[in-house]
């Protein structure tokens, strides 16, 4: 008995087997839920009756060829269908339980933005408030909900508060303010006012009114601070500009004397008017005392003009007169530096020029500065030309050299007063480097502009425009912002890319402070 009921339970086993392992491809949960397994085994055994009894039925009616195929799937398919029937019934509905949300734990998202949120009205009435620092301005605001929020404005910001409350009425999307908040003083260190930027977003209704106001409120106590050591910087730096100006003009002017009297006498000393000099010695000495002081003196003048220009005290006088008048006479004045030094110095006035409106004692300095300096970076057997025509409206003024020509990384130097180009060789070139500088300035008074252009070994090309009328100067000085740059930085105009040793300089716009 128990032998038959061993195999029994080894025959029970094996579609138990079968039976869970179908359940677990099915359903994936390993092992099959034992009640599946029995169902299923019982309707396995009585399937496999029916799949012996049914096909012969089924054969007194039809054919073995038709009855035994037709009853097998049959049978199959009860069982099949079954199997799923019983398995679905058995199994009870698993339903997914949510787990409860704490509504008190939820965080807004307004809560995490910087600053204060607050809601209003469309009459600036505070309704709501939120954000990462709420808890610090409603410290020290007083009772903000259902007032309104200008009343914790300082008195002379709210106008601009309620300004911001207009525009936002009147259809703006957002408006940026920078308001003062009213706080109890709490300590030594701590303002009366929290500075504060305020921008507002407007929302509307279906009709396009304003319905409501987000206003978020971050401290910009470190921007306020920083603003406040710009501007202190600012100052300083503008009162030390302006008690160096007025060191130079006052230094420039209290040399001018003595100078004056050292030419004086040096001349006397030289015509010998009042007695003969014993040797050439002293002749040569009082020849180097009279250019020594003469130098110095045109350096003198020079700073004394580029101190006016700076201090924007430089005043134009403007009168009509023949351009070619004074080109003549430049090149006259500047004949024998130039024989000097083995340069030949021409000059080429277009026809029909006639007359210019301009400050004419400004155009011979700017006309003497340039000549000079391209005869002093000339070598010897090299030319330097000056052009004088018109362009339209203005005249154009080109003095052009096969000189040195300076460097591209020295460009950025030009126009700087008391800098020279050539430190190298400063030696052989005298100057104090105010030339270009004065150029520029009082190019920039008449408004007109500066081009320069340069190739090392082969010479400059400097271009001076100025409006032939006189309406440049009289249109700046007439200008809402009459102070501009001085010493003027010229800016580089774009070229095509080429070779090193074939590149140009060349530098554009002149600058100056204007009376």
């Amino acid at each position: 008995m128990l032998v038959l009921r061993k195999m029994a339970d080894k025959a029970k086993a094996v579609p138990d087997r079968m039976a869970g392992w179908c359940l677990a491809s099915v359903t994936g949960v390993e092992p099959g839920d034992p009640r599946d397994v029995a169902a299923l085994r019982r309707l396995a055994m009585g399937s496999a009756v029916l799949l012996v009894a049914v096909p012969g039925v089924l054969s007194f009616y039809y054919g073995a060829a038709i009855a035994l195929p037709l009853g097998f799937a049959a049978v199959v398919s009860l069982f099949l269908v079954c199997a799923v029937v019983l398995i679905s019934l058995g199994r009870p509905t698993v339903q997914a339980v949510a787990p409860a949300i704490d509504e008190s734990s939820r965080v807004s998202p307004l809560d995490l933005c910087p600053g204060l949120i607050l809601t209003l009205d469309p009459a600036g009435i505070v309704h709501e408030s939120a954000g990462r620092d709420s808890a610090l301005f409603l410290s020290f605001l007083r009772d903000p909900f259902g007032r309104p929020f200008a009343e914790q404005v300082h008195v002379s910001d709210r106008i601009a508060f309620v300004q911001a409350l207009d525009e936002l009425r009147q259809g703006a999307d957002a408006v940026v303010i920078d308001l003062r908040l009213h706080r109890p003083v709490i300590g030594i260190d701590q303002a009366q006012f929290m500075n504060v930027r305020m921008d507002m977003t407007a929302t509307r209704g279906s009709d396009g009114e304003l319905s409501g106001v987000y206003a978020q409120l971050l401290d910009i106590a470190g921007e306020i601070s920083i603003r406040a050591d710009a501007s202190l910087k600012e100052d300083e730096a503008v009162a030390a500009h302006e008690a160096k100006s007025r060191f130079l003009a006052a230094v420039s002017h209290e040399l001018r004397t003595p100078l004056n009297a050292i030419l004086g006498f040096s001349d006397i000393l030289a015509g010998e008017y009042f007695g003969k000099l014993e040797n050439d010695r002293q002749r040569e000495y009082v020849q180097l005392i009279r250019q020594s002081g003469a130098h110095l003196l045109a350096v003198v003048n020079a700073m004394l003009d580029m101190s006016k220009i700076e201090a924007g005290r430089y005043e134009l006088m403007l009168e009509p007169f023949v351009i070619a008048e004074a080109v003549h006479e430049c090149e006259k004045m500047l004949s024998l530096q130039a024989g000097n030094r083995g340069v030949t110095l021409t000059s080429r006035i277009a026809r029909g020029l006639g007359e210019v409106v301009a400050d004419q004692r400004a155009v011979r300095q700017v006309l003497i500065n340039l000549v000079g300096n391209a005869i002093k970076f000339t070598e010897a057997g090299g030319a330097v030309m000056v052009d004088a025509s018109r362009d339209g409206c203005d005249l154009k003024i080109v003095v052009s050299d096969t000189g040195i020509g300076i460097a591209p990384e020295k460009m950025e130097l030009i126009g700087r007063p008391f800098t020279q180009v050539h430190n190298d060789l400063s030696r052989g070139y005298e100057g104090s480097g105010l030339g270009l500088s004065l150029v520029k300035g009082l190019t920039a008074l008449h408004g007109g502009s500066f081009l320069m252009e340069s190739r090392p070994g082969e010479g400059t090309v400097v271009t001076v425009r100025l409006p032939a009328d006189g309406s440049g100067a009289g249109a700046d000085a007439a200008g809402e912002h009459n102070t501009v740059e001085f010493p003027p930085r010229l800016k580089p105009v774009d070229r095509p890319a080429v070779k090193e040793s074939e590149r140009e300089t060349v530098y554009d716009e002149a600058k100056a402070k204007i009376a």
